[in-house]
């Protein structure tokens, strides 16, 4: 079984899935939020999953980073995964955590990385959009992928619309692809996902 640490900035909303999803494959054991009063933490505690804040406020990113990176491993965490969490990674933690670390995006990668997804897909009048769980990288959403499920965008779809309907599926995506990774059914191996 594989310690998970879940990262967070917000209300918690994939870490809720990933929490009912949790099995022989994986077992969440910390959950940091650099947000004090995120209300994800209250979803951990309720869990009876260790929680902490390490909050960015005055601090370089590689600072804050290092605390985090210390938090991680005092826990014991074998994998980290990005649920809501609001911050850019330093090179440095990225490489350290490099093929434990995952990340779900609510677009087709490698199509539309960053933000305001829904809107710039909108706006291209694209007929299908979707999330994808991938390998942390330094460069931003760009890692490999693990999985991805597709949705359908309906012309009369506003970004909130599409963002609810993706965030559906995000919850079964993302607890399937973090016990793929747990499992050892995929990898990361010289930039590339590996299945196994």
């Amino acid at each position: 079984m594989k310690r998970v640490a879940v990262l967070i900035s917000g209300r918690g909303s994939n870490l809720g899935a990933l929490i009912a999803a949790q099995d022989a494959g994986y077992k969440i054991i910390l959950v940091i939020s650099n947000v004090e009063g995120a209300g994800g933490l209250e979803k951990a505690r309720a869990a009876g999953i260790a929680t902490e804040v390490i909050s960015h406020a005055g601090k370089s990113r590689e600072a804050f980073d290092a605390e985090l990176d210390a938090g991680l491993r005092a826990a014991g965490a074998e994998l980290v995964v990005l649920a809501g969490f609001m911050r850019i990674l330093s090179d440095g933690f990225v490489r350290g955590w490099e093929g434990r670390l995952i990340n779900i995006h609510p677009s087709l990668l490698p199509a539309y990385r960053g933000t305001k997804v829904h809107e710039r897909v909108i706006a291209a009048g694209e007929r299908e959009s979707g999330a994808s769980v991938h390998f942390v990288v330094p460069e931003l959403d760009a890692g490999p992928v693990i999985a991805q499920t597709k949705v359908p965008v309906h012309s009369d779809d506003t970004p909130e619309s599409l963002a609810a309907r993706i965030l559906a599926v995000e919850h079964k995506l993302y607890p399937d692809a973090l016990k793929l990774l747990a499992s050892g059914k995929v990898r990361l191996e010289e930039g590339q996902t590996v299945r196994l």
